[in-house]
């Protein structure tokens, strides 16, 4: 085996989260009388943080910094008390973390998301699981595909680069990891498409979370 580490994406790896993602945005955004999305549409808000979904969600003449910290705001409170009302794992993904973890293959996170509402969700869902470090957004560390935080989660785990495995469903995950000189798994059942895992220069695509064994 030549795979000592996984480490994942969050949203759209591990979990279908965009029903609370949505329809808190979307709360938010009617408290203030303004124009709502689609599911279609958020799975294409979200990937870059917080702060950019907020963007992306509002009118673009309310873009601005200040009104982006208030609905921001606003939305990290109404979302972490909601956070699983419509968020699940997505088929296959608890036996694949059980499986990886019976083998002895180390994991991680490496999320977009704010470090309080990563880490909820990972003991909420995974309360067993032995991720060795759970990383989400925090100050002082770029986003991705910045590969500042998968240089962290190396340096922590002491694992090589060759040795990682970086599982993602997005073109900022792809290039995530090829930032950061590991090899990528795009995975087809999150919020974006095969076409753009594949030109974001994605190493592998699955369809299945099992299919990942093949590949460590």
């Amino acid at each position: 085996m030549n795979t000592e580490l996984v480490i994942f994406d969050l949203d759209g790896t591990l979990l279908n989260t965009i029903g609370d993602l949505a329809v808190s945005c979307n709360a938010v955004l009617a408290l203030r009388g303004l124009p709502q999305h689609s599911y279609e549409e958020y799975c294409h808000f979200v990937g870059n943080g917080i702060l950019r979904l907020v963007e992306r969600a509002l009118p673009e003449p309310l873009r601005t910094p200040e009104n982006v910290a208030l609905v921001r705001a606003d939305f990290v409170k109404y979302y972490t008390e909601h956070i699983d009302t419509y968020t699940k794992p997505y088929p296959g993904i608890p036996e694949l973390v059980a499986d990886l973890a019976r083998r002895g293959v180390r994991m991680a996170v490496a999320s977009n998301k704010f470090q309080a509402g990563t880490e909820k969700l990972i003991r909420l869902f995974f309360p067993a699981a032995p991720f060795d470090v759970v990383f989400g957004q925090r100050e002082g560390v770029p986003l991705k595909p910045d590969p500042a935080v998968v240089g962290e989660i190396l340096a922590t785990t002491g694992v090589a680069r060759e040795r990682t495995l970086y599982v993602g469903d997005s073109g900022v995950d792809m290039q995530t990891a090829a930032a950061a000189g590991v090899r990528s798994v795009g995975v087809t059942w999150g919020f974006r498409d095969r076409a753009e895992l594949e030109s974001a220069g994605a190493r592998h695509l699955v369809d299945r979370p099992d299919e990942i064994l093949a590949l460590l």
